[in-house]
């Protein structure tokens, strides 16, 4: 079921969290923040709303961790309904994909609840010191292929918030399947 997130709350700050990561190792938000800011990714393994769009995702968070901008993506989907995206699958796509940024669990999704993520892909751009200035799409293809001229939303926005330290006032939000949330 698709799912599109709020309007960003300018300002909001990001929850901290503490994650084991597909490499290893395990991520703060403290390790995972660059100087001109932060990009904080919900994403899982078996959307097509995200596999649509990974390659441009990596290129992107590639360019952004140039200027300054910490990436990190997190999966929160509960794995035993959706087996696709357990942490051992989860760290396949890492290494087959060659993700440039951490791969982080939240298994039992409560980075996903204190973030209020709606959908894979969802994206929360923040400025440097922890301020959310972005929550909005990759760019207009959604699930499909991108066209050749396609405004490369999330990378132009946490430019300017690498620059300024300002998102932009125009904001498209993302869209794709819902989170899926552990019964209660």
């Amino acid at each position: 079921m698709a799912a599109t997130p709020p309007v960003c709350d300018f300002g909001w700050t990001a929850p901290d969290f503490t994650l084991p990561a597909t490499d290893g190792r395990t991520y703060a938000l403290s390790d995972i923040r660059g100087p001109n800011g932060t990009l904080v990714m919900f994403i899982c393994n078996h959307c097509p709303y995200v596999l649509a769009v990974l390659d441009r995702i990596i290129r992107d968070a590639t360019a952004l961790q140039a200027l300054g901008i910490g990436v990190a993506a997190i999966c929160s989907n509960d794995a035993d309904s959706h087996p696709a995206d357990s942490f051992e699958n989860m760290k396949k796509m890492a290494e087959e994909r060659d993700f440039p940024f951490p791969y982080l669990h939240d298994e039992d999704q409560s980075v996903a609840r204190a973030y209020d993520a709606a959908c894979t892909p969802d994206f929360f751009g923040f400025d440097a010191s922890d301020g959310l200035q972005y929550r909005g799409r990759l760019d207009e293809s959604r699930n499909r292929p991108a066209a050749p001229d396609a405004q490369r939303e999330l990378y132009e926005a946490m430019k300017l918030v690498a620059e300024t330290g300002r998102g932009p006032a125009d904001q498209v939000p993302s869209m794709g399947c819902s989170i899926k949330w552990k019964a209660a």
